[in-house]
């Protein structure tokens, strides 16, 4: 597991693909603090490293990555730790279309593609 402050390069991301799902790398994304954890097994892993590293709940988002995808497709908003009523989103997926932008946004700033 790591916290990307800097930039994390396309082929990097693939071996952290290779290693563990094949085509995916999971991460959490800190929306205000703009930063990128990666490579874990669990969404809840990458979001307990980010907490303990100063990141508020609220503004951490789950998703997987797929550095063989083109573009938007390379972001999947799905996990399990997106499901928060208390901030209107119900499901796994991400539903307000403006934190969707962010995140991208985030991801772009911290992977060199």
């Amino acid at each position: 597991m790591v916290i990307v402050r800097g930039t994390l390069t396309l082929e990097e991301l693939r071996q952290m693909a290779a290693r563990r799902f094949g085509d995916m790398v999971k991460a959490v994304v800190d929306v205000d603090r703009e930063l990128l954890a990666v490579d874990a097994e669990l969404h809840a892993d990458l979001e307990a490293l980010l907490l303990g590293d100063g990141s508020q709940q609220k503004s951490l988002w789950g998703i997987n990555l797929y550095p063989e995808m083109p573009g938007e497709a390379s972001i999947e908003f799905d996990s399990l730790i997106n499901i928060r009523p208390s901030q209107g989103n119900r499901s796994r997926g991400v539903e307000q279309e403006a934190i969707r932008k962010t995140i991208a946004a985030v991801v772009d700033k911290r992977l060199a593609r």
